[in-house]
């Protein structure tokens, strides 16, 4: 569950960055008018695809054969139907509420190091009400995955956990920016000790919630809070903390990456599925290096068919070894 965004995805250079009022690294809420006057001052060609980060570790586990589904809220416009359709190509079932307000969206600015800086249009993800969330939704679910981008809707984060736990399904929480750790870190330690089984960080967003540079450190905090913790450390791997042992998990780095937007959701993905599936927690972190690479060869947070046969290739071994 987490916001419907669509994906404009351009590259450009860091000073557009600047020039578009974007944090570098970071998601920066906008009206929709900024986003569109800081395409209109760019000649790249965007690539546009369903996103969100909870959206994009879905559609991940959808290809990979996992039976999921998406909970959001989109609006009546073409940016919807192209979402919803997104998803459905993605072997994942969408349960989309509608609203009269635009369909969120996301322009991703992807500079030459393949980081990418986010302006984001929530528009009608942002309208998903409490009450609309029930445990209903979440009958006969392993696992509900969410968003960290849903702190900003504190009560609607409540009524998914609340849901999630009544439904007796586990709960992964991704912290998806550091933005998103430092406006609320003042509740959020509590929300994760209370209902979250799986946490999901990237480097600087164990640094924003555990305040330690060091990951060794971070990464011992984070275990404190949630049973499985992990933290993605881009080309230096994965460390993943599961029953009183830290794991490191190498990265998969023999080509340049071109773009690393989504590499962390389709890292989750991977991740995800192997727990799913009952796989080694070393298992379970390797498909997800594998996945979060092959995210990083394109544009976007869209792998091509060839990128998901080489990860069903190796998903093939691991499961016969």
């Amino acid at each position: 569950m987490g916001s419907a965004l669509v994906d404009i995805c351009v590259q450009e250079s860091e000073s557009f960055i600047d020039r578009a009022g974007a944090r570098k690294g970071g998601m920066t809420l906008v009206e929709s008018s900024r986003i569109a006057a800081a395409l209109a001052t760019t000649d790249a060609k965007p690539s546009i695809v369903p996103g969100g980060s909870a959206c994009n570790t879905m559609l991940g586990l959808g290809k990979l054969g996992a039976r999921a589904k998406f909970i959001g809220k989109r609006g009546k416009d073409a940016w919807g139907a192209l979402f919803e359709a997104g998803v459905r190509e993605h072997r994942v079932e969408p349960v989309l509420f509608t609203s009269s307000t635009p369909t969120g969206h996301v322009l991703s600015i992807i500079t030459p190091d393949a980081q990418r800086s986010m302006l984001t249009y929530l528009g009608a993800s942002a309208e998903t009400h409490p009450s609309e969330i029930t445990t209903d939704l979440f009958r006969d679910t392993a696992l509900v995955h969410l968003e960290g981008y849903l702190l900003f809707n504190r009560d609607l984060l409540m009524s998914a956990l609340a849901a999630a736990t009544s439904a007796g399904a586990r709960v992964s929480l991704d912290l998806a920016s550091y933005t998103v750790v430092e406006a609320s870190i003042s509740y959020l330690p509590g929300i994760i000790r209370e209902y979250v089984d799986i946490l999901i960080a990237n480097e600087d967003e164990a640094r924003a919630y555990t305040g330690h540079e060091d990951e060794e450190m971070a990464i011992a905090v984070l275990a404190q809070h949630s049973p499985v913790a992990v933290i993605k450390l881009g080309s230096k791997g994965s460390l993943i903390a599961c029953d009183g042992e830290v794991v490191r998990i190498a990265a998969i780095t023999d080509e340049c990456a071109v773009d690393t937007t989504g590499a962390g959701d389709l890292w989750a993905s991977g991740f995800l599925y192997g727990l799913l599936r009952g796989f080694p927690v070393e298992k379970c972190g390797e498909l997800g290096s594998v996945c979060g690479y092959e995210v990083c060869k394109g544009i976007g947070a869209s792998i091509p068919e060839a990128g998901w046969q080489r990860i069903r290739n190796r998903l093939d071994c691991k499961e016969t070894s």
